[in-house]
Order: structure tokens, then C-alpha cells, then sequence
């Protein structure tokens, strides 16, 4: 039995071709299923005091886009806002977003047909061979007797002259690719939804290098606070010092008492200058990262008692709206998506349709003569009869690499989960072990008061006096590394929910990763920047206290959290 299809007329042969072109072989895409939560396991409200975070309720659930200005510090605020502008690796991801965007407009040409001019001056001379085989072939008409003729310059055979000549050509060529089977438009898709993936990547690292920024600069505040710490320490062990000596010429101390003084005197010298190797690294790294060489930058030294700010939790399923990074895997599950329908594309023929027509030539001055005109249009249908298994291969290739992006996908999701689990869980804890430590600060300084006056009255010995300050000092350390903890667990939560970034800034995002801010500028400077200082710096008038025994008193202490 065999089937016959007629088209009547080249009007049903455009409908069919349109009807063909309607084709596409992709998979129909939805997002990949996540497992549901309702809520974050750590967010559990208590009775503890602030923990830096708040559940968010409709009203508050977003974060602000410049969200570090939670932290209310103006000169924080003015190093963030040079991120966007000069950090080099930013400005890598806005460029290679507008490589994948000039892609898809690559791609998108596909669409229409394609021109070409080609003109051309040949200059050539063919053998005696080529013009006889060429006159068999031909059946070109000899002369009579098949004469030949041969001259310095010119052979005639049959009648048709091997003499050089010069051929001018100006051809027009037109070809098109029919999309029958979606090909092309699922290859512009996949670069679309890469491009999109792309776009995210740049929210990614602006948001990433933002929220570096910020553990940097509360890190180098944290140090300027333990060096705040040591000065003041130094003066105590200076009058304590001054103590001793003083009992020692009255004879109520010893040589080993004042050895004693000296070397704990000393030791926190030591510590206190050792100090200087972690600012300047940190004072570098916000150099970099705001795209300024650490030569040309510094940070003088402030008083620091940075508030914890209450971050609003959502519930998990805001991420797939928040996280750039989820936005980023979910594009390219739907690109996966589309090379599917690429691969299996491939097993269908491809019709090309293809004409050209100009003038020819062999004098210029006749170039446009109407009869030297020519021209010549056909389809051309392409198929593959054998590949060797190379097409399935292809295709499974491609579902394959779909599977992997879904598994990449639900493990970004896994993970973003859990970095806010982990800081929401790291917050709540540090809030009570803040407490508990600062406690411990308390003690401890009572305890110094204890044994100087016991050691003043000859009860203890000085090796009392200098196991309680340093475990007071111990203690107002610790107490500063809890502080910077929280901070860094509250620039990470807010790194981890987002930021101030939503699938719904899809346009605003696309439009500063295309424009960036600061392309073409020189890094700027900045406002509160001053200049070269000496590392560490030192401390304002104002922060040393007067040189008496144990003047940290509770005004001198951190404030209760």
C-alpha cells in the first residue's frame, strides 16, 4: 500500500511549511519540585534577650536592597556603595552577562534570512586538455575537419578558444533555514534562559562581595576594639607594676614579684602590637574589594558598639524568590530544558531554502547588460540515513545533563535552607552565651579587686594578681569574639535570605549587569577615606583612661546584652 500527499499550489505548500514550523520537540517545562517546609526549624522565638532576627510578618518580610544599612553606620554605608561601582569582580560578571546577551541576539538571527554579496574578478586561462574534454562533454561544435589552430597566445579545439579571459561577477545570495522541527527557536531559548542565569550571577557576587565586605570592616572594628582593650589593659599592668615596686622598697615584695610584673607587662605588649598583622589585612581586603589598591586607602580608628539589627525571616519557600543563586540553577534546569528539544530535533530533516542572482560578465563596461543576468532558487531538505547511534547519543546526552541541573537545583535550595537554619541557630546561641560571657567578664574583675587587695595586705602572693587579670582579660577578649561572631552570623543570615534581591527585579537586574554603573570609570575613593596613617592607628585622646589600677570599671565594660 503506499500513501500519496498532494499540495495544491504554492499556497498550500507555505501552509504546510507553516504548519510543520509550528514543530517543537522540547519537553513542556515546569520548575522542578522542592520538598516543602512551612518553616525554619531554628526560627523558634524565646524568652532570650534580641537574637537579630524577628519573624517577618507581610508587612516586613523584604529587606531593604541596600540592606547594610540595618547596621546604621554612615561610613560602612559609603564603602558599600563602591562595591557596585569598582570591584573588578563584579564588573567579570556584568561582562560575562553581556556575552551571554549578545549570544541570544546572535542566536535570534537564525530567524531570518540570510544575504550575501559576493562580487568578483577572475582573471584565468583553461588547458587545451579541459577545453577538449570539456567540448566532448559538451558537445560543443567542432570546427570543420576538427582543425586545430595554435598560436603564441591562443588554441582553438572544436571551435572553443583556451585564450586567458577575465570573468566579472556580482552575485546576490539569499538563504534561509526553515525552523520545521523548533530547532533554532529552542536553541534562542537556551541561550535566553542562560543569559537569564547569567544576570543572577551577577546579583550572586555583588551580593556576595557586599556581604564580604561588611564581615571585613565589623572585623577590623572588632580589632580596633581589642586593641582599645590591651591599651587599657597595659595601663593596668603599668600601675600594677607601679604597685609592686613601691611594696618592694618598703620591703613587703620581692624580686620575683616585680620579674613577675614585668613579663606579664611585656607579654601584652607583644599581644597588642600583634594585633597590627590582622588590621592591615583587613583594611586591604576592603581595599580590593571596593577596587582601590590597599596604598591609597585607610581606615582611621572609631569607637565600636555596633547594635545587632533584627533581620525578618520569611519562610523557606521566599528563597526561590530571594536567592539569586536558586534563580541562577532554576534557569539553567529550563535551558537543559530546551537542549532537549535541540537533540531531537536533529533526527528530522532540515529544509534550507536558497537563491541567488546577479550579473556576469567578461567585460566590465557589460556588466549589466540585461542578458548576462542569471539567477537559480530551490529548496534543499538535508537528512541523516546513518550516524552510527550519534543522534540517541546526543539526546541522551542532553536529558542526562537536565537531570543533572534538576539535582543541582534542589541542591541549591538544600543548601540555601540550611545556611539560614545554621545562622538563625548560631544567633539564637550566641545570644545566651553573650550573656553568660559577659558574666563571666563581671567575675573576673572582681576578682582582680580581690587579690590586689589581698596581695597590698600581704595575704596572697603577686601570683594571684596575675592569675585574675589575665583571666579578666581572657574574658573581655572572649566577650569581643562573641560580638563578632553575631555580627558575621547576621551579615550571613541576611547574605543567606537574599539580600535585597527578588526574581520580580528580573528587568532592573538585567539593566545594571547590560549598564553597568561604573564602566569606563576610574575606582572612586571613598568620602570618609583619609589617606595614609601608621598601622595599627592610634587611639584618640579621648579613648585612654587615666593610669590607675583597675579602671575598668563598669562603664568601661561592653554593655549587657
Amino acid at each position: 500500500m503506499r500513501t500519496t500527499f498532494a499540495i495544491a499550489g504554492p499556497f498550500g505548500l507555505l501552509g504546510a511549511l507553516l504548519a510543520l514550523a509550528g514543530c517543537n520537540f522540547a519537553p513542556h517545562y515546569e520548575p522542578p519540585k522542592n520538598v516543602a517546609a512551612t518553616a525554619f526549624k531554628e526560627a523558634v522565638p524565646s524568652n532570650a534577650p534580641a537574637q537579630g532576627w524577628k519573624l517577618a510578618d507581610p508587612r516586613d518580610a523584604a529587606i531593604r536592597s541596600a540592606w547594610w544599612e540595618v547596621y546604621q553606620d554612615p561610613q560602612l554605608n559609603d564603602l558599600e556603595s563602591r562595591v557596585e561601582i569598582s570591584n573588578q569582580t563584579v564588573a567579570g560578571a556584568e561582562a560575562n552577562y553581556r556575552a551571554a546577551r549578545a549570544l541570544v541576539q546572535q542566536s535570534e538571527a537564525a530567524f531570518y534570512p540570510t544575504l550575501t554579496v559576493n562580487p568578483s574578478v577572475v582573471r584565468s586561462r583553461s588547458s587545451a586538455a579541459g577545453v577538449l574534454a570539456g567540448g566532448v562533454a559538451g558537445s560543443a561544435t567542432p570546427s570543420v575537419g576538427g582543425s586545430t589552430t595554435t598560436s603564441a597566445t591562443t588554441t582553438q579545439l572544436g571551435g572553443v578558444s583556451t585564450s586567458p579571459r577575465t570573468i566579472y561577477s556580482l552575485p546576490l545570495e539569499a538563504s534561509y533555514q526553515v525552523d520545521l522541527w523548533g530547532s533554532i527557536r529552542n536553541t534562542v531559548a537556551q541561550n535566553r534562559y542562560a543569559a537569564l542565569a547569567s544576570a543572577a550571577q551577577v546579583a550572586t557576587a555583588l551580593l556576595s562581595t557586599q556581604s564580604q565586605l561588611a564581615q571585613d570592616y565589623f572585623q577590623l572594628r572588632i580589632t580596633d576594639e581589642q586593641r582599645r582593650l590591651l591599651d587599657t589593659t597595659l595601663a593596668d599592668y603599668q600601675a600594677s607594676l607601679h604597685l609592686v615596686m613601691t611594696l618592694f622598697k618598703g620591703g613587703l615584695a620581692s624580686d620575683e614579684d616585680i620579674a613577675q610584673a614585668n613579663t606579664q607587662l611585656e607579654s601584652a605588649k607583644a599581644q597588642a602590637t600583634d594585633l597590627g598583622i590582622a588590621r592591615a589585612q583587613y583594611e586591604h581586603a576592603i581595599a580590593v574589594l571596593i577596587g582601590v589598591p590597599p596604598v591609597q586607602f585607610s581606615l582611621p580608628y572609631r569607637h565600636f558598639n555596633q547594635a545587632l539589627p533584627a533581620v525578618p525571616v520569611g519562610v523557606p519557600s521566599d528563597l526561590l524568590e530571594r536567592r539569586p543563586d536558586i534563580a541562577t540553577a532554576e534557569r539553567q534546569v529550563a535551558a537543559s530544558n530546551a537542549a532537549i528539544g535541540i537533540a531531537r530535533a536533529a533526527y528530522f530533516p532540515a529544509l534550507t531554502l536558497s537563491g541567488s542572482a546577479g550579473y556576469e560578465s567578461t567585460a566590465i563596461s557589460q556588466l549589466f547588460a540585461w542578458p548576462n543576468r542569471f539567477w537559480s532558487f530551490g529548496p534543499e531538505l538535508a537528512q541523516t540515513l546513518l550516524d552510527g547511534g550519534a543522534l540517541r547519543a546526543a539526546t541522551a546526552q542532553a536529558r542526562a545533563l537536565n537531570d543533572q541541573a534538576v539535582a543541582n537545583y534542589r541542591q541549591t535550595v538544600l543548601a540555601a535552607i540550611q545556611s539560614v537554619e545554621d545562622n538563625l541557630a548560631s544567633l539564637r546561641i550566641l545570644a545566651q552565651e553573650l550573656t553568660e560571657q559577659h558574666s563571666a567578664a563581671l567575675a573576673g574583675q572582681h576578682n582582680v579587686a580581690l587579690s590586689v587587695t589581698r596581695y597590698r595586705n600581704g595575704i596572697d602572693s603577686y601570683v594571684n594578681v596575675i592569675t585574675a587579670q589575665n583571666a579578666f582579660l581572657t574574658a573581655r577578649e572572649a566577650e569581643l569574639q562573641v560580638q563578632i561572631r553575631q555580627l558575621t552570623a547576621s551579615v550571613n543570615l541576611i547574605n543567606n535570605l537574599g539580600g535585597g534581591w527578588s526574581t520580580s527585579d528580573w528587568d532592573r537586574t538585567e539593566r545594571m549587569a547590560q549598564n553597568p554603573p561604573g564602566l569606563g570609570k576610574d575606582p572612586q575613593m571613598p568620602a570618609q577615606n583619609s589617606g595614609a596613617i601608621p598601622n595599627p592607628p592610634p587611639l584618640p585622646n579621648q579613648e585612654l583612661h587615666p593610669e590607675e589600677l583597675l579602671k575598668q570599671n563598669a562603664a568601661d565594660m561592653s554593655p549587657p546584652p
